[in-house]
């Protein structure tokens, strides 16, 4: 049967030889970090932010702090703590959103010298995206309009030539005998009359 203590020593060694094997290579990055000025070498996949973002990525995912902040006790263990706060960030953004920086990188026909420059394009093609294009609106000057007086509840005066006109056309139109509209008429001014009479 197999002891426990020696399971949780193998434990121990592999933890041990994983913080071992970052603490290296984080001094090694800060021994060589002001080495490094070309984004062309130092974004390869052995180039300097490309590794020191890969360990901050560690460093920041196996941190205590709910914020995900690294703290400086882990930086200074790690040996990158000599490294500039700014150069750290721009890995670490680097290394999290590596697949759309290099595709811009590729996309890009100038290229870029540092990561400084590179963040604030990105920064600015998706600002541009995000804009939408606002159409010119070209000012038209409207015409005066006529002001006509208002017939707003005056009836309209006709005079008897255009009455009978129109009473002609509607008639042949929705095919009226005149003569019976004239008989209407007659019985109608006899009817008004003869209560005029009465009155």
């Amino acid at each position: 049967m197999p002891n426990s203590n020696s399971k949780s020593k193998a434990q121990t060694k592999v933890v041990g030889t994983t913080i071992d094997a970052m603490i290296k290579e984080g001094k090694a990055l800060g021994r060589i970090w002001k080495q490094t000025n070309s984004l062309k070498d130092s974004a390869k996949a052995s180039g300097f932010d490309t590794r020191l973002g890969k360990l901050l990525q560690q460093l920041k995912a196996s941190s205590p702090l709910d914020s995900g902040q690294i703290s400086r006790q882990t930086l200074t263990t790690h040996g990158v703590h000599v490294i500039d706060r700014r150069r750290r960030a721009e890995a670490l953004w680097f290394v999290e959103n590596e697949v759309e920086c290099r595709d811009f990188i590729k996309a890009s026909k100038k290229g870029f010298t540092s990561l400084t420059a590179l963040q604030a394009a990105m920064r600015k093609s998706a600002k541009a995206d995000n804009e939408t294009p606002t159409t010119k609106v070209e000012k038209v000057e409207a015409e005066p309009t006529k002001v006509e007086p208002s017939n707003v509840g005056q009836p309209k005066v006709f005079s008897k030539q255009k009455v009978f006109d129109e009473l002609v056309i509607i008639c042949q139109h929705s095919g009226i005998d005149m003569l019976e509209i004239a008989e209407m008429i007659i019985d109608h001014s006899t009817a008004s009359t003869s209560t005029k009479v009465a009155a």
